[in-house]
């Protein structure tokens, strides 16, 4: 998304946070990103006929990447825009072999 429909949207708040892989992921491709998305409250309308729920709100459609936070938090404050960061949470990797399986005490 461009930045000038981020200004045209006319917001003051958003959320920044860090990309995260899904959960069936074990790489970090496509992590190193930051994303600014601004905060709405969804509506959304039922189409009667078919029962699908859409909308014609645009702001959930916004989400703009920054490499660094610093670039993130100074583009926030040159439009005046109330951040709320979400930290990321770091992974635990626990690094095993296939013969840890079989090393396991028992208790025996």
């Amino acid at each position: 998304m461009s930045s000038s429909l981020f200004k045209s949207v006319d917001f003051i708040k958003a959320k920044a946070y860090k990309n995260s892989t899904s959960s069936t992921q074990s790489g970090k491709k496509r992590t190193d990103y930051w994303v600014l998305e601004p905060l709405y409250r969804k509506s959304y309308v039922t189409d009667d006929l078919m029962g699908w729920s859409g909308g014609s709100d645009i702001k959930n459609q916004i989400k703009l990447k920054f490499s660094s936070i610093n670039d993130l938090e100074r583009y926030a404050e040159r439009n005046k825009i109330s951040l709320e960061i979400i930290k990321p949470k770091e992974k635990k990797v626990i690094i095993k072999s296939y013969a840890d399986n079989f090393t396991k005490n028992t208790g025996i």
